[in-house]
C-alpha cells in the first residue's frame, strides 16, 4: 500500500537544480527547467527562491499525524546580465540549525484602550449572569 503524500512546490528540486550550470545557465534556462520562481528577493530581482515540500502520513507511533518528509529550498543568484552566479540548496536538516530571534515586538494597534477594556468587562458582567 502506498503512503499518502501531499506535495507543495517543485518535485525533485535537487535533481533539477543539478542540471543548472554556474556561469553558463541564465534566467531563461532556469525558467525552462524549474518554471517561474516562487519567491524573489525584496531588494533585487536577481535572487530567486524555489521550494519543495513533501508531507506524508505518520506511522502508528505518531498516531497517523502528518510528518514533514522533505523540505528543500533552492536559492539562485544572478548577475546583472541574468547569468547564474551562485546556487545553494538548503535541506530540512540544515533548517534546524537556523537560530531565530526570541525577542517580541509590541503591537499598539492590537492593544485595547482603557475605555474599551472597561466597557467590555461591563458587558461581560451584564450578560454573564443572564439565564435563557
Amino acid at each position: 500500500m502506498r503512503e499518502p503524500k501531499k506535495s507543495h512546490g517543485i518535485n525533485f528540486l535537487e535533481n533539477r537544480g543539478k542540471s543548472l550550470v554556474l556561469n553558463k545557465s541564465n534566467k531563461n534556462d532556469v525558467i525552462k527547467i524549474l518554471g517561474k520562481p516562487h519567491i524573489t528577493s525584496i531588494s533585487s530581482d536577481d535572487t530567486w527562491i524555489y521550494v519543495e515540500r513533501l508531507i506524508t502520513r505518520g506511522k502508528l507511533i505518531k498516531l497517523g499525524q502528518n510528518v514533514l518528509k522533505t523540505n528543500n529550498v533552492l536559492k539562485l543568484d544572478f548577475n546583472t546580465y541574468g547569468v547564474l552566479v551562485s546556487k545553494k540548496t538548503i535541506y530540512k536538516e540544515d533548517m534546524k540549525k537556523v537560530k531565530y530571534d526570541s525577542s517580541q515586538t509590541s503591537n499598539s494597534v492590537k492593544e485595547k484602550s482603557f475605555v474599551n477594556g472597561f466597557l467590555s468587562s461591563l458587558k461581560q458582567k451584564m450578560y454573564g449572569k443572564r439565564k435563557f
